[in-house]
């Protein structure tokens, strides 16, 4: 690790913070029903959508608020299953491609539409220009738009005293797309073009290698996508090699863009939530518990990756520049590093590097930070409203010490809530360790591992992790495109997202029909150091319970199987 590594580092977040905190702002204002000045040029163009779609903008109760996205989601998917099964009569298809068999249609569209993005699939093969704009493209601003939506609604519940409404999905839905998503991913979609990354129709290149050879170079709508990818917290690659590949990431600076964009919308949420809710520091409160599990999670892989790999340097290999395996030189080390954690502390799964080819402990890190929620800062929207959960059980935590009614920004805390709340939070370990268990087990399942003993295990476990928890990203170690993946992997994508946001949006309508009581001498502060460090105990001891047994199977076996020269 160089001081060097650590000022690149530290350059990217404090550019992240320094644009999360008007963008946090802007979106208060936003969903606050407040002019912006965005409105003179959006304002009739929402009010155009509204009057197409027969939106009449009446607020709703939690239950048809949740309804009305649980149907959105479904015609969603169902208009994509058909997209990538009727791909071979679809216009934009300059490769000819077929449509996607039964079982990676399903995988594809449940993992888009549930703002996964998991690819068992090599995106520049597979689809033609019309499937990723019009079905993949799409979805990544809608499904983001999901998220942000939610987030919104449950934001409400504490902004409001004693009402049984939290806004209008389809209005939510409709000002996150435009005024959110669409002009930061026009922006940066320009920013990638300037870096070199290609946005073209073109179907593909013939090249001449430096032997004589003809190479055949993929090429399409690829910064457009690439924009979107990142700001909504999407990761599905145009190429294979996602963002390892140089059109989709050709340098040091597009790279920067990349991170920036990932983070700079879920860092801006926990801001949005204080200013809805009037109580500013409550927002910076959350983004600290974020951040300092982030900068952990970055810290410990940046180390475990330049302390390099015993096995290799006993074959004679260099160790002064750490394990390079599965790396990118025009990256480094510590942009790596921060991009590891970045794309797994939020649900995006965008990738530089292959994750398979990290040291036991930093191929930990990503696992574990996924398996704590997808809250460090998760994805757009879902990662603060993931966060919401963790503050409600930390200050029934408190209660329980202090004997009294535990209370959230004014709002008593329950056995409603809590019960709700441990629903919600057991939805990931009971997906990730039940798939991973019997997966474990059966031998269709273990015929697609590339590897046996800790780190087969661990491929395992980091696939329905991803999966679960709506990241997206693989170990890359495993073949995930059989009828036992694709079928599997996907359910855990649509149970990740839809059965964790039921129980969160009951708890959203509960309290925002409690009165909001006012801050008295005894009432914990939520906005305090102490309450960010019992914050993150809580994170980390929830995720230490449900995962610490698999984990030591997985990656902390392999660890010391390293260390001692073996493997398998």
């Amino acid at each position: 690790m160089t001081l060097v590594g650590w000022g690149q580092i530290a350059l990217t977040l404090a550019l992240v913070l320094v644009c999360a905190l008007p963008l946090g702002r802007f979106m208060a204002r936003v969903f606050g029903d407040e002019r912006t000045f965005l409105s003179p040029v959006l304002g009739p163009v929402e009010r155009g959508v509204y009057r197409l779609s027969g939106v009449d903008g009446r607020e709703q109760g939690w239950l048809a608020y949740t309804l009305s996205m649980l149907v959105f989601s479904l015609v969603s998917f169902a208009l994509l299953y058909a997209n990538l099964r009727l791909q071979a009569f679809l216009p934009l298809n300059p490769q000819g491609l077929d449509g996607m068999a039964p079982d990676l249609a399903f995988n594809t569209a449940a993992s888009f539409v549930s703002n996964t993005n998991w690819q068992a699939y090599s995106g520049e093969t597979t689809l033609g220009h019309f499937a990723q704009m019009a079905g993949l493209a799409v979805q990544n601003f809608l499904s983001a738009a999901v998220g942000i939506a939610l987030a919104v609604a449950v934001t409400r519940a504490f902004a409001r005293s004693g009402v049984a409404t939290l806004g209008n999905f389809w209005v939510d839905l409709t000002r996150a797309t435009l005024y959110v998503l669409l002009p930061l991913a026009v922006v940066t979609a320009l920013a990638y073009v300037a870096l070199g990354v290609p946005q073209t129709l073109l179907g593909a290149v013939e090249a001449t290698t430096l032997e004589g050879a003809k190479q055949t170079i993929a090429l399409g709508p690829v910064a457009s996508q690439e924009a979107i990818k990142q700001l909504g917290t999407n990761g599905g690659g145009f190429f294979n090699a996602n963002s390892a590949h140089p059109f989709e990431n050709p340098n040091a600076l597009s790279n920067m863009l990349s991170i920036w964009a990932m983070l700079v919308v879920s860092v801006a949420m926990p801001i949005m939530f204080g200013r809805m809710v009037s109580r500013e520091r409550q927002g910076y409160a959350i983004a600290a518990a974020m951040f300092a599990l982030l900068i952990a999670g970055t810290a410990v892989v940046y180390w475990a990756e330049t302390s390099g790999n015993p096995l290799t340097t006993a074959l004679g290999l260099d160790p002064a520049a750490g394990n390079m395996e599965g790396k990118e030189l025009r990256f480094g080390q510590a942009m790596t590093a921060l991009y590891v954690a970045v794309t797994t502390g939020l649900s995006c799964g965008a990738v530089n590097a292959m994750h398979d080819a990290l040291t036991p402990l930093g191929g930990l890190v990503p696992m574990v930070l996924m398996q704590l929620g997808e809250v460090l800062p998760g994805g757009v929207g879902s990662g603060l409203y993931g966060m919401i959960v963790f503050a409600l059980l930390t200050v029934f935590v408190a209660g329980l010490m202090v004997g009294r009614t535990p209370e959230y920004l004014g709002k008593k805390i329950e056995a409603r809530e809590m019960k709700l709340a441990m629903l919600a939070v057991l939805i990931l370990p009971l997906v990730i360790l039940g798939f991973s268990a019997t997966a474990a087990m059966l031998p269709a399942a273990l015929a697609s591992l590339n590897n046996a003993g800790p780190h087969g295990l661990s491929e395992i476990l980091y696939a329905y992790t991803s999966g679960a928890g709506n990241n997206g990203s693989a170990f890359a170690g495993l073949n995930a495109n059989t009828p036992w993946w694709n079928t599997t992997i996907g359910l855990a994508m649509l149970l990740g997202r839809f059965a964790y946001v039921v129980p969160v949006m009951a708890i959203a309508g509960s309290l925002a029909a409690k009165p909001r009581a006012a801050a008295t001498a005894g009432t914990f502060p939520t906005d305090t150091p102490l309450f960010v460090g019992l914050l993150v105990g809580i994170i980390l001891i929830l995720g230490g319970l449900q995962f610490f047994p698999a984990l030591a199977l997985g990656p902390v076996v392999e660890h010391v199987l390293m260390l001692a020269g073996m493997t398998f």
